[in-house]
């Protein structure tokens, strides 16, 4: 948000865990002059995330809810709008990787639970916001969606699933909100440097850096990417610098 953040509302999904990409994000969003909305399942790390905001001087309310239900991702847009008074920019982190194997091995209920935790989150919370953010006069919309959906790997059939979906969601959702004045766009990362990788994968595997993450989601909600829209923006892992 390098041009005004201040005054402006974020609702920030996935953001109960420190050391993930949601935490990070809702960081970097309110350091930049943003006021939070945070939701995820859990009341009780949300709160935790809220008292921690505040310690930093960041105004953030807890949105607690399991946001495959509509239910819930419109009591945390109705939240933006009775404290904050509006919404201008949604970021949907919520999600993740929980289905790995080959393809003749997943059964149903995986399959349907990664779809769930992945693309019917962002449909949820885009569906609640979008007359929030029109009501503004426009606003920002940042999914996540992963590099296995550009560059197809094995034993991930399911997780590219849902992730395309979020793909496909986002550049259709970019096209009719276009004249609504609300950008929608994706980035699509390999491997963050989150605590949960660290653990699964080592120290020694190639990360994108989670600071270059949050930077590009604080760009792509600025005014300076006011032309982009329907983008799927690749993050890739580069070798240290020497």
């Amino acid at each position: 948000m390098a041009a005004e953040p201040g005054g402006r509302v974020a609702l920030v999904t996935g953001v109960g865990r420190v050391g993930q990409i949601g935490h990070a994000v809702a960081a970097g969003l309110g350091a930049a002059g943003a006021r939070l909305v945070l939701a995820d399942r859990s009341a009780e790390t949300l709160d935790e995330r809220v008292r921690e905001f505040a310690a930093a001087r960041v105004e953030a309310a807890a949105a607690p809810g399991d946001l495959t239900d509509p239910r819930a991702a419109r009591a945390a847009v109705g939240l933006a709008e009775a404290r904050f008074g509006g919404l201008d920019v949604v970021v949907n982190v919520a999600g993740g990787l929980t289905s790995y194997g080959p393809f003749e091995g997943i059964d149903i209920a995986a399959f349907e639970r990664e779809i769930a935790i992945n693309l019917r989150t962002a449909f949820c919370v885009c569906q609640a916001a979008v007359p929030s953010l029109r009501r503004r006069g426009g606003g920002a919309i940042v999914c996540f969606t992963s590099i296995a959906v550009l560059q197809p790997q094995p034993n991930l059939a399911a997780y590219a699933a849902a992730k395309g979906g979020v793909a496909a969601l986002t550049r259709a959702l970019a096209r009719e909100l276009r004249d609504d004045g609300i950008r929608v766009n994706a980035l699509a990362p390999e491997a963050v440097r989150t605590s949960t990788n660290l653990q699964d994968m080592g120290s020694d595997a190639r990360f994108v850096e989670m600071a270059d993450v949050v930077r590009t989601v604080l760009w792509l909600v600025s005014d300076e990417a006011r032309m982009v829209t329907g983008q799927i923006l690749p993050l890739v892992a580069l070798p240290a610098a020497r």
